[in-house]
């Protein structure tokens, strides 16, 4: 089983008690985001596109803390950026175990063998390394030779060391289902204890804006990648649900809600993955956010998005309301034969708005009338000296 048995049991009661207390809308996981300066300038992310006085902010210690006071979330992933680069991580974890919470912290390993020191192992924390697939795909995706083979080192140093250890693994267009296959069998065998997978969500700021997969696409690749897994004891750490969805099998609509996501900046309206605004305060995050106007069929960034930082709350809720669907496909597996179920009509989908550079205008004000900006570390992106913006250094890179 890739998630722990008490962790199953809390999440599950935790959410049995929100649906018999009759709240609407409640967090599953708080995404966690300290920092958005990275290491790497992958040409499908569109998290780091900022300026330098941006990308060297940090949430402190405390504001981590507080976050998770106002979320209270049973489980906490800290993402980024590159979180290691962040000087107070060690005591940012640590803080978080203390209050008995499930933490996932996401790193693309190339850090990770240096700072296991720093860490130690514990049934409430997970590392979450990055891998995009074997060797040749993962570095494609992080447009730098090398990195599969150190996050792979690291991984075999911290289960060596003791610890939990899932990986992350975003597909994106061209991916074949034989490969891919082939690469879960070979991260298993790593020893990972599971696999978290979704196709990469189309961000506008992504260098790369021809390799993201349409929801037709997703739906049959991984159909034909669970087809060619059945029998075989891959452990993912997502619910069974999700992966049926990943399928084509359930037509579900998105929970942006179940993930919400504290930067720098602020609570992220509306989700972890479309940044349209930002709440000073969780409360008014979930109070005061157009949720209606966002999703599949409803926003035209929505469109083809199956990512589980939306999706996976729906397939959690989805369980409690039918515990013998989940019992069946847990079982079973994701349907790969069937005819899939309808897709969402985007007919009267609202066209995509774009706000990028007000929002990089209204928080440079910010940094400006506070003071000095906080000095990040000397980062070297993708190889080289950070530049003045992640842009420039994956033109570089190029």
């Amino acid at each position: 089983m890739a998630v722990p048995l008490m962790q199953a049991v809390r999440v599950g009661r935790y959410v049995v008690k929100q649906h018999l207390t009759g709240r609407k809308r409640y967090p599953l996981v708080l995404m966690l985001e300290p920092l958005f300066r990275c290491n790497l300038a992958c040409a499908g992310c569109g998290k780091i596109d900022y300026p330098a006085q941006i990308l060297n902010q940090r949430m402190s210690l405390q504001e981590c803390l507080d976050a998770d006071t106002e979320a209270d979330a049973p489980v906490i992933a800290v993402a980024g950026g590159e979180p290691l680069l962040h000087k107070e991580m060690p005591q940012i974890i640590k803080g978080l175990i203390a209050r008995k919470k499930y933490v996932y912290l996401c790193t693309n390993g190339l850090l990770l063998e240096k700072k296991l020191d720093d860490y130690e192992p514990s049934h409430f924390f997970s590392w979450d390394v990055h891998l995009d697939g074997d060797k040749l795909m993962h570095d494609s995706s992080v447009c730098q030779d090398g990195v599969f083979e150190k996050a792979t080192a690291a991984i075999r140093a911290a289960k060596a060391r003791g610890f939990r250890v899932s990986i992350n693994c975003t597909v994106f267009d061209g991916a074949v289902p034989e490969r891919l296959a082939a690469f879960f069998d070979e991260v298993m065998a790593l020893g990972v204890d599971g696999i978290m997978t979704a196709p990469g969500y189309a961000y506008e700021r992504a260098p790369d804006q021809a390799h993201f997969l349409n929801r037709q696409k997703t739906k049959q690749l991984f159909r034909d990648v669970f087809r060619l897994g059945k029998g075989k004891k891959w452990r993912f750490t997502q619910s069974p649900l999700f992966l049926n969805f990943l399928a084509g099998n359930e037509n579900y609509h998105c929970t942006p809600w179940g993930k919400p996501l504290r930067t720098v900046f602020g609570w992220q309206r509306p989700c972890y993955l479309l940044g349209e605004g930002y709440a000073k305060t969780f409360k008014e995050l979930m109070d005061d956010t157009e949720w209606e106007k966002y999703g599949t069929g409803a926003y035209e960034k929505c469109a083809d998005c199956m990512v589980h930082s939306g999706y996976e709350s729906t397939a959690v809720m989805d369980a409690v309301r039918r515990p013998w669907h989940i019992a069946k496909v847990a079982l079973f597996g994701p349907e790969t034969e069937k005819p899939m179920v309808p897709e969402i009509s985007l007919a009267n989908q609202r066209p995509a708005e774009y706000g990028y550079e007000a929002q990089v205008e209204q928080q440079m004000e910010k940094i400006t009338t506070g003071g000095k900006p906080a000095r990040g570390p000397r980062v070297r992106v993708n190889g080289r000296p950070a530049a003045n913006t992640v842009t420039a250094a994956a033109d570089a890179a190029d």
